[in-house]
């Protein structure tokens, strides 16, 4: 029984920390195209039920899909703005029937993109993975300062501060169990101070439904406008790259050593996701960057807590009234918790620099410039406004930007220069000798 209770605990914190970038997905896409509270509701719901069942897809390993790392599945960010663009052009149906065919395409080119290995050595890998960290950062900082006027008011520090500080004196003192969930505990602390503080509202779960059941095809039958499917491929094929350096630091945690079939595994899953999304009308899916700092943190590196956190999504998704207990934890609470894990994945990302030869200009050149690259789009989204929609996909996103340099660059100084590295090495040595 205590197994099963430490399990549950371990599951629910992986929930809470990609819950808040789980909701708020549906949250922007369904208020830029003016869904009412009704649809609304049904969006939310019905992507974190998804969430939990593409966890489950990618978590059960098989011939033909599920990477079988402890990873869990949400929307992509990369995603957000193509959805609002073509559910404004389009239509909400051609939201889904975009989604519909990217998920086939990312099924169909999976052993493919997993071949792709070779193109990822420990410069980018590593680089991708600190990017990741990086770019997660603000997003933390911002919600320790809470939301609205009182941004950056002396409750919202106090509570996100004291997070933060009640999770370092757990992971120094406490051992265990007790310092695996130390995410978690800090997390209910903080909410419990903060329902002490009159900051926490009670109404969305006295407002939610108890039961709620999935409706497929919600919003009507899918239409299938090709520049739409075009915009969606290429989100499916950027995040896929994302998913890859995830995939590969995740490895890294665990000491497993991916192959091409692992990845295209991985790649699979994903691509049965967003079919499922389509079909229920939720969103496409990707490896969430979030979870690797709680597992880097954790050190628990079993894929049966992940289990329990998709089976705990999919139960947040069909009772609404479960699922808003959630909403309560206050935006600070959260910051403070973030800040512990994403900070963790830059860590997980420079130790993968490490193993890197920093005496070659090249590698450093490829580190400075895609870091710089991630951190500057993140820090100045706007920087490419004026390029075309497509193009802004690729650029729009520090995460992907940051990725796509390193790439580019790698294959730029790296490809093709082994052997004649290695000759120049070996006459250098003739001539010492």
């Amino acid at each position: 029984m205590r197994k099963q209770a430490k399990l549950f605990s371990l599951g629910l914190q992986h929930v809470l920390a990609m819950y808040a970038g789980a909701v708020i997905v549906p949250l922007i896409v369904g208020k830029a195209l003016n869904l009412t509270q009704t649809q609304l509701a049904y969006l939310v719901s019905i992507d974190l039920l998804t969430c939990g069942v593409a966890t489950l897809l990618q978590v059960w390993k098989n011939k033909v899909f599920g990477i079988g790392l402890p990873v869990v599945l949400g929307c992509t960010f990369t995603a957000v703005g193509p959805m609002i663009a073509i559910g404004q052009e389009y239509g909400m149906s051609a939201i889904y029937g975009s989604i519909l065919v990217s998920g086939l395409i990312v099924f169909l080119i999976a052993s493919f993109f997993g071949k792709l290995l070779r193109f990822f050595p420990p410069v980018v890998t590593g680089s991708v993975v600190t990017i990741i960290g990086l770019t997660l950062i603000p997003v933390a900082i911002k919600d320790m300062g809470g939301s609205g006027d009182d941004f950056g008011s002396l409750p919202n520090l106090l509570l996100s501060f004291g997070v933060l500080l009640l999770i370092l004196i757990l992971n120094r003192y406490l051992t265990g169990f007790f310092q695996a969930i130390s995410i978690l505990l800090g997390i209910i602390a903080g909410t419990v101070a903060a329902t002490f503080m009159g900051r926490v509202d009670f109404a969305p779960v006295s407002d939610a439904a108890l039961v709620h059941m999935v409706q497929p095809l919600y919003f009507g039958t899918p239409t299938f406008p090709i520049s739409a499917i075009l915009t969606m491929t290429l989100v499916a094929i950027v995040s896929m790259i994302e998913s890859t350096g995830v995939f590969l630091a995740l490895g890294k945690i665990v000491d497993k050593e991916l192959t091409p079939a692992d990845l295209a595994r991985g790649y699979r899953s994903e691509g049965i996701a967003s079919l499922l999304g389509g079909f229920f009308n939720a969103f496409p899916y990707t490896t969430y960057s979030q979870n690797v700092g709680l597992v880097q943190l954790t050190k628990v590196k079993s894929s049966k807590v992940i289990v329990i956190a998709g089976f705990l999504l999919v139960v947040l998704g069909l009772v609404p009234k479960i699922a808003a207990l959630t909403t309560l934890i206050p935006t600070p609470v959260l910051g403070g918790a973030s800040i512990a894990m994403f900070g963790m994945v830059v860590s997980s990302g420079i130790k993968m620099l490490g193993g890197v030869d920093m005496n070659r200009q090249e590698n450093l050149l490829i580190i400075a410039c895609s870091v710089g690259m991630g951190l500057g789009v993140t820090v100045a989204p706007d920087l490419f406004n004026h390029l075309p929609t497509t193009v802004q996909i690729l650029t729009s996103n520090g995460i992907v930007a940051g990725s796509i340099t390193a790439i580019a660059l790698n294959m730029l100084f790296n490809f093709g220069r082994s052997k004649a590295a290695a000759t120049d090495a070996s006459a250098a040595g003739s001539q010492a000798a």
